[in-house]
């Protein structure tokens, strides 16, 4: 087993989540209005609420994706901008970071 394994299936098992997250948003999304003006004042602020939070996840899927094609490619733990390693508890607390915290900073 590989130093980021565990990592990995973290970052599947979160990806799995968020994508399920989406599927509930997108059929929540195409429920029908109100026919009552005053509830669809109050169905489409809802819907506002529910594409932020599926913009959200998407935005996360995407930094999923980038990870695991980084831990594919041997580059995951390493700095964008210097290079150098990134620190374990980063990445146990941010496992899509792509900078260490010196260069985030």
């Amino acid at each position: 087993m590989s130093d980021f394994d565990f990592a990995k299936q973290a970052l599947k098992k979160r990806r799995d989540e968020l994508a399920a997250r989406v599927s509930s948003i997108d059929t929540a999304l195409q429920a029908p209005l109100s026919a009552d003006f005053e509830e669809q004042a109050g169905d489409l602020e809802g819907q506002e609420q529910l594409e932020g939070l599926e913009a959200a996840a998407f935005k996360e899927i995407i930094a999923i994706d980038a990870a695991l094609h980084r831990i594919a490619s041997g580059t995951y733990g390493l700095c964008v901008k210097c290079g150098e390693a990134i620190a374990p508890k980063r990445l146990e607390a941010v496992p899509t970071a792509t900078t260490c915290v010196s260069c985030k900073a």
